[in-house]
């Protein structure tokens, strides 16, 4: 039987809908409420679905409602076709007005607190229409589910090359360097020559050791020779850094483009420490074949002219 015989004519984006409702949902009865229709129209369009396809798509147990194997699959790929498709009506509305849009975004705390509001600045002046929705996301280690679940349109933030992700591109802005920083005030703002080896005794503030900024930090350690600093104080709050560390009691990493784009405003200062990993090159994440939005593409560009990136020089996908 031919594919448009067995599905193309009859499996419909309201069923596929339904579906993902009596899936989120794990009942027909809370599906048939959220979408206000009757309940035995819910069961109507899984069964039809089930007998079009020649498959079981649910399964019933303890917790409720779900997905067998054959009903995974078409869920993942009925997520794709409605993302697509608000990816088609969004486009559609930016052909209709180009100052207009939605656009999610999702970044790691360290490029909330430096480079992203420098690029949301520029943005929103050119494009103060454009609804901008911002996530923390907390990177770990080969992990981006925000951007695979498609809660976000772009990930942005450090990653460990070579990126080796099948499904995702990313586009390469620029490489950021950690840096050792205290308070304005501490004796150690004061010296031109400081070794990693000095501050040893310090109080650190340091990130959870099983973090991506975490495992950063114990690598440059490791490679200067020494073992993690202990410290009673671990977080991954930038804000709580810079406070603690602007008290000049405190001693820290941070990534150098937290103090580049807010140099002004910060009592800080960085310590000639030369530490000896190489700087982490900072990229903006996109899934990989998804055609990205006119506005997504601006807010890349907006990026790339804020860090003065030139035509020629600009980053491509990788």
């Amino acid at each position: 039987m031919q594919w448009h015989q067995r599905i193309g004519r009859r499996l419909k984006l309201r069923d596929l809908h339904i579906l993902l409702a009596v899936v989120e949902g794990r009942s027909m009865a809370k599906a048939a409420s959220e979408l206000a229709i009757s309940q035995p129209a819910v069961s109507k369009a899984i069964g039809e679905m089930e007998h079009t396809l020649g498959l079981r798509l649910l399964d019933r147990t303890r917790g409720g409602l779900e997905p067998t194997a054959y009903g995974r699959v078409l869920i993942r790929r009925a997520a794709t076709i409605f993302d697509e498709l608000k990816q088609a009506a969004q486009e559609l509305d930016c052909l209709a007005d180009p100052t207009v849009g939605e656009l999610r975004i999702g970044s790691s705390e360290s490029m909330a607190a430096g480079l992203l509001p420098a690029i949301i600045d520029r943005f929103s002046r050119q494009y103060p229409r454009v609804v901008l929705r911002i996530d923390q996301a907390v990177f770990a280690t080969m992990q981006y589910r925000e951007l695979r679940d498609r809660s976000v349109d772009l990930l942005f933030g450090r990653i460990f090359p070579p990126f080796a992700e099948d499904d995702l591109d990313s586009i390469r802005l620029f490489d950021d360097q950690l840096v050792v920083v205290s308070g304005k005030r501490s004796r150690w703002a004061r010296c031109r020559r400081v070794r990693l080896a000095d501050l040893r005794d310090e109080q650190w503030i340091l990130p959870p050791a099983d973090s991506l900024p975490g495992l950063s930090i114990a690598e440059e350690f490791r490679a200067g020779g020494m073992d993690v600093p202990k410290t009673l104080l671990t977080t991954l709050s930038i804000h709580l850094y810079l406070r603690l560390v602007a008290t000049g009691r405190f001693v820290a990493m941070l990534p150098g483009s937290i103090l580049r784009f807010n140099e002004r405003e910060l009592p800080l200062k960085i310590l000639p420490v030369k530490l000896p990993v190489q700087p982490r090159p900072v990229a903006i994440m996109t899934l990989k074949n998804r055609t990205l939005n006119p506005t997504a593409q601006r807010f890349i560009e907006c990026a790339q002219t804020v860090l003065g990136l030139s035509t020629s020089k600009r980053a491509i996908r990788s």
